[in-house]
Formats: C-alpha cells, structure tokens, sequence
C-alpha cells in the first residue's frame, strides 16, 4: 500500500497505518469515510480486498487491518433491506 493508491484515493487507510496508537473506533471513522470518499462507479470490495492484499505481515494485527477484514465480511452477508414494502401483508 502507498500513498497515490487508487484503491485510497485521499490516502485515508495509508495514512491510519501511520499513526501511532490509533484505536479500533478511530479505524471505523477513518473507514468510514474512506468508503464515501471512493467514486460511485468503484467496486469498493474489490478495492477493500485489493488494500488487504497490500497489507504487510507486520500490520496484520493493526487496527485498521481487523476494520477492513470486518467491512469486507459485511459486505459479503446479504442483509435484509427494511421497510413497510418488505413485510409480510395480511
């Protein structure tokens, strides 16, 4: 991973892995916002497996790399889209 990715285009994950101490809640925002700064067009779980991938060995107990292992576990369980139009009518 580097800086110029375009998996990460404002640098956001790159950047996490650089700062010391960082929290799992901090990972989550940082996350967060990296996923609606990514063009609408973009396969985000392809990019989010492509940043994984890029991971070293020594960052594979950072924060930011359990966040993302998590985000693309999400992103692959179908969830229940809500709403009056889903339920059952009687």
């Amino acid at each position: 991973m580097s800086k110029g990715d375009p998996n990460d285009p404002k640098g956001l994950i790159f950047e996490s892995y650089r700062i010391e101490g960082i929290t799992q809640a901090e990972c989550r925002s940082i996350f967060l916002d990296w996923a609606l700064s990514l063009p609408a067009e973009a396969d985000t779980k392809a990019a989010l497996r492509a940043l994984l991938d890029s991971v070293t060995a020594e960052n594979q107990d950072h924060p930011m790399t359990q966040v993302m292992q998590e985000g693309l576990i999400d992103m692959a369980t179908p969830r229940r889209r809500g709403g009056w139009r889903t339920r059952p009518r009687s």
